[in-house]
């Protein structure tokens, strides 16, 4: 094989190697206890990312709170304000929880109520790993969709994880202190 031969080979295994990673859209999630960057999945959960870009690009994130924080479970959030008013959403989206991705450590996923195609804008970040919200591992065989993981921040979803929480109204799990998600911005 020529060396001119082996360069472009060398060339189209590289392309191709980082193609899934020029796809990949990030997002910043600037909170009242510090930054979280996420990186979205868009080849995996397309419907789903594109759904979250939404909101993030009409400004609906901006002065929610992260109104249920579960220790060894997640911290959820996305779609109520500080004083626990719920937010108007869109339309929900189809459930893309066969996507080949896992509710582990870190990884972010739609909320849903207990009809599968429910989501909307509500979202949850890991704090372990939880596969039995995998598809494949859940009670009701749908599961949650992940779409995405933190690269950046993991320390402030671990400080957002371990505040006080208390019931407001129906609502249990809620921060004493509200953890506002103050803006959401598309980096890349």
């Amino acid at each position: 094989m020529t060396i001119k031969l082996r360069h472009v080979l060398a060339t189209l295994t590289l392309t191709a190697a980082l193609a899934p990673l020029a796809s990949a859209q990030t997002v910043r999630m600037t909170t009242s206890m510090g930054d979280i960057v996420l990186e979205l999945d868009a080849a995996r959960a397309p419907k789903t990312v594109e759904n979250f870009l939404q909101y993030v690009r009409a400004g609906h994130y901006d002065g929610t709170v992260f109104h249920r924080v579960i220790e060894n479970f997640m911290i959820q959030g996305g779609g109520f304000t500080p004083d626990m008013a719920q937010k108007p959403t869109r339309e929900p989206i189809p459930l893309e929880s066969r996507n080949g991705l896992s509710n582990r450590r870190g990884t972010i996923a739609m909320a849903r109520t207990s009809h599968p195609h429910s989501a909307t804008a509500q979202f949850f970040i890991n704090v372990k790993d939880n596969v039995f919200l995998d598809a494949a591992n859940s009670r009701d065989g749908y599961g949650y969709a992940v779409f995405g993981k933190v690269v950046a921040g993991m320390d402030v979803v671990d400080n957002i994880k371990r505040v006080r929480t208390t019931t407001v109204g129906m609502h249990q799990d809620v921060p004493v202190e509200p953890v506002v998600i103050q803006k959401v911005t598309v980096e890349k």
